[in-house]
C-alpha cells in the first residue's frame, strides 16, 4: 500500500511539473509573440507618424511660396496705388488747366 501511495505521490508530482514547464514554456512563446507584434505595431506607427511628417513639410513650403506670392501682390498693389494717385493728379491738374 505504501508504494501505490508513493508512486501516486511520484506521478503527481511529475505531472505538476509538466504543467509548470509546459505554462513556462508558453508563457515565453507568447511573450515573444506580443513582442513581435508591439514591434509590427511600433514599425506601422512609425511610418505613419513620417508620412504625416512629410505632409506637413510640404504644407509648410507650400505655405512659405503663398505667402512669398502674396507679399509680391502686396507690393505690387502699393506700387498701382501710388501710381493711380499720381494720375489722378495729373488729370486733377489738366481738368484744372482746361477748364481757366
Amino acid at each position: 500500500m505504501e508504494e501505490v501511495t508513493i508512486l501516486t505521490i511520484d506521478v503527481g508530482l511529475i505531472i505538476a511539473i509538466g504543467g509548470l514547464v509546459i505554462s513556462f514554456f508558453t508563457y515565453q512563446y507568447n511573450k515573444q509573440k506580443e513582442e513581435k507584434t508591439d514591434t509590427q505595431q511600433d514599425a506601422q506607427i512609425k511610418a505613419r507618424l513620417d508620412y504625416i511628417s512629410k505632409g506637413v513639410d510640404d504644407i509648410r513650403i507650400d505655405q512659405k511660396a503663398s505667402e512669398k506670392l502674396l507679399s509680391a501682390h502686396s507690393e505690387r498693389i502699393t506700387r498701382l496705388e501710388e501710381s493711380t494717385k499720381q494720375a489722378h493728379k495729373r488729370i486733377d491738374n489738366l481738368d484744372n488747366e482746361f477748364s481757366k
